[in-house]
């Protein structure tokens, strides 16, 4: 009987072992899981001011008709705080992560702006070339003599001597939604 004590005494100091040897190869494995989980939740690049970023979209009226898209093509690539895109679009970009899409209401202050009458400028109709007659609601490119920089306007009405053009953006005066897409975001320098 002393023998059986002692092999039960045995066989449960080594089950103890095994327990706690289990319990310690659980707990690390807690703590591993644990750290990598800390690491990608606070490793994740957000875009920020100074980051070049890539961005997939849909423009849209707030019809919800699409007047823009870049989705299957190229994406359009822009340094966030450069202000080479309308200020919604590059706001709304802000703080996103790889990966991430997001709809946006962009308000006309934060779009195009809103329409402004005073954009509307009459023309004398010999600017335009003799064989290529101006079309009321056609968008032409014009070049300003001034700075050599080059402006689409659109004609918004036709006479034997002027040609009235409009200057406005042709999404002045809209709100705007876009859906975009962050492909990538490259740290500033």
């Amino acid at each position: 009987m002393k023998k059986s004590e002692k092999e039960k005494g045995r066989k449960s100091a080594e089950e103890k072992k095994k327990t706690v040897l289990y319990y310690a190869i659980a707990g690390a494995v807690v703590c591993v899981i644990a750290a990598v989980v800390l690491f990608l939740v606070f490793s994740t690049a957000v875009a920020k001011d100074g980051n070049t970023v890539s961005v997939l979209y849909v423009g849209m009226l707030e019809n919800g008709s699409v007047f823009d898209s870049n989705v299957n093509t190229t994406p359009l690539v822009f340094t966030v705080g450069s202000h080479t895109v309308i200020p919604g679009f590059e706001d709304a970009v802000i703080g996103m992560s790889k990966g991430q899409v997001k709809t946006v209401h962009i308000p006309v202050d934060t779009a195009y702006g809103p329409y402004r009458s005073d954009l509307l400028m009459a023309v004398n109709r010999s600017l335009f070339p003799a064989g290529t007659p101006p079309e009321i609601g056609k968008y032409y490119s014009v070049r300003n003599p001034a700075d050599g920089s080059t402006n689409v306007v659109k004609i918004v009405d036709v006479s034997s001597d002027t040609v009235i053009i409009d200057q406005n953006h042709m999404l002045a005066g809209q709100n705007l939604t876009f859906t975009i897409r962050l492909v990538g975001i490259t740290q500033g320098t």
